[in-house]
């Protein structure tokens, strides 16, 4: 395991890597290419490349890829990807079936430290971090070795773990994605999703240009910082100077994803509270009826009180979608990844 993954490169890093072997750069655009285009899993799969040029660099580095040990399929369609890793460590991620394409939710963390009592992954607590290889890896895998694997054309960031908290290898993973001799992702179609960590918000902007989605979840510092610990040290005031700032290309907006829990946060009052909060911020909201899971501390509100709540919204002309929740009978909803099959049996 001292040999590096080359699924953990960049091109940039790739190339480096090859220079040390006397090898020109152009080798790495090749060799990326073989790794995440086509996704072979032996060096003596590159052909194009020299026989002893492989057995050269098969001596110094590996390609591992994440194993797909099981796939759930819901009700609505919706599959769950668990994945089983070098350590043994268990990550999953979602198909979700849209109007002629597949959105991709990928993990990356085992585990997550974040503590937001609304969220299964994050009663279980925090493993490890995930390697660029393993969070581009489980793309890697799903759009080579599954039948849906074709017309996947988003990826969000939204599975097990923070995205943020995991900072250099995210955005390592989406320069990855990203790249014409990577997977040659758009820009456009990757969204990564965070609880509120404001400094990572801030350098991710400098970084790199992909949507981002924040977890919101109350319109006030009380409440939000009972659902989500982050809020403690990153208050609403400084998470929103930080999506203000955040640069958004074009006509892209900000998206606030917003739980709604019975009798917690789903009021009218909280609706109107909402809307003088955002004031003024190019954004739209992701409305998601609680998903509930064994031992949940929270109920979905009825649909009644859903609906009132997204009217307000909209009468103040916010742009407010209902998200409709998949894989809720396969723990494959909002807030329910584990990586642990044995709570599907109890699952509501």
């Amino acid at each position: 395991m001292d040999r590096p993954n080359l699924r953990d490169l960049t091109l940039e890093e790739l190339e480096a890597f090859l220079a040390g072997m006397g090898k020109e750069a152009y080798r790495a655009r090749q060799i990326m290419r073989w790794v995440h285009a086509f996704g072979v899993t032996d060096f003596a799969g590159m052909t194009t490349l020299a026989k002893d040029f492989r057995a050269d660099i098969g001596a110094r580095a590996r390609l591992d890829l994440p194993e797909l040990a099981e796939t759930q399929v819901s009700r609505d369609g919706t599959k769950k990807a668990l994945f089983r890793l070098a350590d043994g460590e268990r990550i999953e991620s979602v198909l979700i079936p849209g109007k002629n394409h597949w959105t991709v939710c990928v993990s990356t963390q085992a585990g997550c430290r974040m503590g937001c009592r609304f969220c299964l992954t994050g009663k279980l607590g925090f493993r490890r971090q995930l390697t660029p290889a393993e969070i581009a890896g489980q793309l890697t895998v799903l759009k080579l070795r599954t039948p849906e694997g074709p017309d996947i054309k988003n990826l969000v960031m939204m599975g097990m773990g923070e995205p943020l908290a995991n900072y250099d290898n995210t955005v390592k993973a989406i320069r990855i994605l990203t790249s014409d001799y990577g997977h040659g992702f758009s820009s456009r179609k990757v969204t990564v999703s965070t609880c509120g960590l404001a400094p990572g918000i801030e350098q991710l902007g400098r970084d790199v240009c992909v949507n981002l989605a924040i977890s919101l979840n109350a319109p006030d510092d009380e409440r939000r910082s009972r659902l989500m610990p982050v809020n403690r040290k990153y208050p609403l005031a400084r998470l929103l100077k930080a999506c203000r700032d955040y640069p958004m290309p074009g006509r892209r907006m900000l998206t606030f994803e917003y739980i709604l829990l019975d009798g917690i946060n789903d009021a009218p009052a909280d609706a109107e509270a909402l809307c003088r909060l955002l004031k003024g911020l190019r954004c739209k909201l992701n409305l998601i009826a609680f998903n509930e899971f064994p031992g949940a501390p929270f109920r979905t509100p009825t649909p009644e009180r859903i609906s009132a709540f997204q009217g307000i919204l909209l009468r103040n002309h916010y742009t407010a979608i209902l998200r409709a929740s998949k894989g809720g009978d396969i723990l494959a909803a909002c807030g329910q990844l584990s990586g642990r099959t044995d709570l599907q049996e109890t699952s509501p």
